[in-house]
């Protein structure tokens, strides 16, 4: 395995890196799908681009506004991989939500930032139009349709959030699946009777298949709204 250290002294001989806003979150996502860890390291990400971490702020005036590029780099390519056509709302709103997770469960650092930064970046608002034009197309307006996008949203972002922060810390299965619960449920019939009586069905639960479900239950939802 490559240190930072060999990583800066190669980079040094090399000469100085050119710096800009691309390489930097390039560098970026590159190191947080390689450590997987929850948090992202300014000091390891100047060492991967053979600088001192400070330059980095020449760029982006706080780590909060590189968190956001990132995070907004990974919106982009969660709409890039909807393929859908316009009127498959159904579909289109499916394959965002799984890419998210996809790209999210890569890159756990960033995705933590999922629940408490707005990017206000281009990749941020492709992910909201696409949202809100597929609810359109279900026949939803005014409120029901900013409603369910912000519910929609909401599930994405913040679940597919904590599955990646659970699997990268503790792992996923070797099919890639991660259960939900981490059991078993220890508890006393006496006091607890349903968690005994549902302790193993809890515990044979699967995160990513409770994160389509919630995304079946807003598209249900939708279409229920439609009707009326």
């Amino acid at each position: 395995m490559t240190t930072a250290t060999e990583t800066t002294a190669g980079a040094s001989a090399r000469g100085k890196a050119r710096l800009d806003h691309d390489s930097i979150v390039a560098a970026g996502l590159e190191l947080a799908a390689e450590t997987r860890a929850t948090t992202l390291s300014v000091r390891e990400l100047g060492a991967r681009l053979g600088a001192d971490p400070t330059a980095i702020y020449r760029h982006f005036r706080n780590k909060e506004a590189l968190m956001q590029a990132l995070l907004d780099e990974l919106n982009a390519r969660s709409v890039a991989a909807v393929r859908a056509p316009l009127d498959d709302w159904r579909g289109r709103i499916r394959q965002l939500g799984d890419a998210t997770l996809e790209l999210f469960c890569a890159h756990p650092a960033v995705a933590a930032e999922a629940v408490v930064l707005t990017t206000h970046g281009r990749g941020e608002l492709d992910a909201i139009e696409l949202m809100l034009d597929a609810f359109a197309r279900a026949g939803l307006a005014e409120e029901e349709l900013v409603r369910h996008y912000a519910l929609l949203a909401s599930h994405v972002l913040s679940t597919a959030a904590g599955i990646a922060r659970s699997r990268s810390e503790r792992g996923a299965n070797e099919d890639g699946t991660s259960p939900w619960f981490d059991g078993p449920i220890l508890a006393d019939a006496r006091s607890h009777p349903r968690v005994v009586e549902y302790g193993t069905r809890l515990v044979e639960l699967e995160d990513r298949e409770l994160f389509q479900l919630g995304m079946d239950v807003i598209i249900a939802s939708a279409e229920r709204a439609a009707a009326r």
